[in-house]
């Protein structure tokens, strides 16, 4: 995932990357290889790869894709363990390395690891945020406009919570062409799509058998990262931190969120029913459970 959204960022010219990885060799390689992606089609973008963190320096914005991939039959909070040793590390290098940065986690358990990078970098809470709940909304907004035949730019969704499978689908606030979803499908069809989005990210590493999804992870990625380095000021469902926002304090959960060159600006808020309350109080209960579970 990592290398791929590398390349959509040089390719895109939105700015110069250095991969890192700490097996020597994998990330130099990987950036020669697009690299010659490059100079084949005429654009002038630079990447590096490195196994040292000081060549991290400088760095506006750090993507920590580092981690373990899911196995089939393996759960987000399985990878709980074997993930926060790898991103503790590399939050604590990019905080030595790249002071100034805005830090970005895809690693999964996303939200849990999101708060983690948080507390080891030492970064300001807005300077922290997971990629999650524009993944999730880009499934489902697929799986409709698959079922209804129309794209999906024509359709709006929203999704909270975690990133997992308690993420909190809202379909009051699902329209397709500015009508509500609930109009056009019934409640047994909508329930299949949401079903079928919660495990979107298992079905793909199901049929893949190792790793896990990176084609439209990097994608979202890449847009949020545009949104930062660009300073667009745009609203996207991250992981991000809460401070009493949405009732919760000391937790990293998706929300909305807008985006810019100092990282989170701006939390916003929902007007959640009592119905939708109780599903973000559940998706926060796993959160907790998995930070307490790492003694974070």
């Amino acid at each position: 995932m990592g290398s791929t959204l590398a390349m959509r960022i040089v390719e895109s010219g939105l700015a110069d990357v250095v991969l890192v990885d700490i097996v020597k060799g994998i990330a130099k390689g990987k950036a020669l290889d697009i690299s010659d992606s490059l100079s084949a089609s005429s654009l002038t973008g630079k990447i590096s790869g490195t196994s040292e963190y000081g060549d991290i320096s400088g760095s506006g914005l750090a993507v920590i894709t580092a981690g373990l991939a899911r196995r089939p039959g393996m759960s987000r909070e399985e990878l709980s363990l074997k993930n926060a040793d790898i991103v503790g590390s590399v939050a604590s290098k990019i905080g030595d390395f790249a002071p100034e940065s805005i830090i970005m986690v895809v690693t999964n358990p996303l939200d849990a690891m999101t708060y983690l990078a948080y507390k080891k970098s030492g970064f300001a809470p807005n300077r922290v945020f997971g990629m999650a709940g524009l993944l999730d909304e880009s499934r489902f907004k697929a799986f409709i406009a698959e079922k209804l035949s129309v794209s999906p730019r024509e359709v709006e969704a929203v999704i909270l919570g975690t990133h997992g499978d308690k993420m909190v689908i809202l379909p009051r606030f699902i329209t397709v062409k500015k009508k509500p979803l609930d109009e056009i499908l019934s409640a047994e069809e909508i329930k299949t799509l949401m079903d079928k989005t919660r495990s979107a990210g298992a079905g793909i590493v199901a049929l893949l058998g190792s790793g896990s999804a990176y084609y439209g992870p990097s994608q979202a990625a890449f847009l949020m990262a545009k949104a930062v380095i660009k300073d667009e000021g745009k609203i996207f469902r991250a992981s991000a931190f809460l401070d009493g926002e949405y009732g919760y304090k000391n937790i990293h959960m998706g929300v909305p969120v807008k985006l810019g060159r100092k990282g989170v600006t701006d939390i916003v808020d929902m007007d959640l029913n009592a119905e939708e309350k109780a599903q973000l109080d559940l998706s926060a209960k796993v959160i907790r459970e998995t930070i307490e579970r790492l003694k974070i």
